[in-house]
């Protein structure tokens, strides 16, 4: 799906409105933990006001364009005063006009705003009026909208939303933590690439395109819905690590490319990508298998339970991970025949028994 200037989109996820919020307590942020503190490595979480707003107006957008949407007049929001309700539906409208026919993972002018408004998410508001540095300076007229927008965002919606980010944030953190060095540095040499130096910023918001999750290149961001059911658990590793594979992939795609034109051979549109679907997938799944093989430590075990070191009962034993590819049926529903070459020449190279070059040139005389 991505291209040289390349963004990645995974699958849509339609969510409706959060119920009403009151404002949170500073307190209950605190306990939750802030996505951008942490020692964290790899990543580093956004939960910005600005990026979600965006969003959130655009998935709005989107649902109102669709065919079997209703072409009655918006109905009145419930709590809202009539000042807030045209804030809102103008708000909407312009998203309409302007956006919704656009593609968020493929459109250069949504990929500069969306980085813009990230990099504003601590300003009140976009114009300059309360700080000289909160000029974002956007493109054309989305700075007003933005702005009458965000107070009527702040009261109905947002203290909800940020919430959710947080609590998506703070589950996925341990994995992060236990995980997250070992699966970067293993992808980056399966990519025989580097993995960035600087923390990848990712973008949490409760809608992402859409998708549920993805990416775009530089700088490279990461934007991943809290709320897609695909994106919870131990999968939110396995979809993190996918999205930032995109910024580590080039040496793959090249390596097809080249090979397919020394051979003659028409360029699979999709190969690198369900390449780094079974390549994540497999690094996620070997990850979890040796977390779970690992000993346990040393304690007096519960009546009943088995000792240190011997083997869980088969009824008690965790299942595998299942990778996202498998899990989602992509394969499935298209991309059988690369699950079979994948299996077949990548895997080898991914245990260490052939080359990258071989296991690519493999693949593609396969083709």
């Amino acid at each position: 799906m991505r291209r040289p200037a390349l963004l990645f989109a995974l699958f849509a996820v339609t969510l409706a409105a959060p119920a009403l919020a009151a404002p949170v307590p500073p307190a209950a942020l605190a306990a939750q933990g802030d996505p951008r503190m942490g020692p964290l490595p790899v990543f580093e979480f956004h939960s910005g006001f600005w990026v979600n707003l965006h969003h959130f107006l655009y998935q709005q957008a989107r649902e109102r364009r669709d065919p079997g949407a209703s072409k009655a007049a918006p109905a009145a929001l419930p709590g809202f005063t009539q000042d807030e309700q045209r804030a809102w539906e103008a708000a909407v409208a312009f998203y309409a006009a302007n956006y919704a026919d656009k593609d968020l993972l493929f459109n250069s002018d949504l990929t500069a705003l969306k980085n813009q408004l990230g990099d504003f998410e601590d300003c009140p508001e976009l114009s300059g009026a309360s700080r000289k540095e909160c000029n974002a300076g956007l493109p054309g007229k989305i700075t007003p909208v933005l702005n009458r927008a965000a107070p009527v965002y702040r009261a109905h919606w947002w203290p909800e939303q940020d919430r959710a980010n947080r609590r998506w944030v703070a589950a996925v953190a341990p994995l992060i933590r236990e995980k997250g060095l070992d699966l970067a540095q293993r992808l980056a040499e399966i990519y025989q690439s580097r993995w960035p130096r600087e923390k990848i910023r990712v973008e949490v918001t409760l809608y992402a395109s859409s998708p549920g999750a993805y990416t775009t290149l530089d700088p490279l961001r990461l934007t991943i819905s809290s709320s897609d059911p695909r994106n919870q658990g131990q999968a939110a590793l396995e979809m993190l690590f996918h999205e930032a594979s995109h910024g580590l992939a080039g040496p793959v795609q090249e390596a097809i490319v080249r090979e397919c034109r020394q051979r003659g051979k028409a360029i699979p549109r999709d190969l690198w990508h369900a390449l780094l679907f079974y390549t994540t997938g497999e690094a996620v799944k070997s990850a979890m298998a040796a977390a779970q093989a690992a000993p346990a430590p040393e304690a007096e075990p519960a009546p009943g339970r088995p000792l240190p070191g011997m083997p869980l009962p088969e009824s008690a034993a965790k299942p595998a991970y299942v990778p996202y590819a498998v899990r989602e049926g992509l394969y499935a529903r298209g991309w059988s025949g690369f699950q079979r070459l994948l299996e077949t020449y990548w895997q080898p190279y991914l245990e260490g028994r052939a080359s990258f070059d071989d296991a690519i040139a493999r693949m593609v005389s396969a083709l």
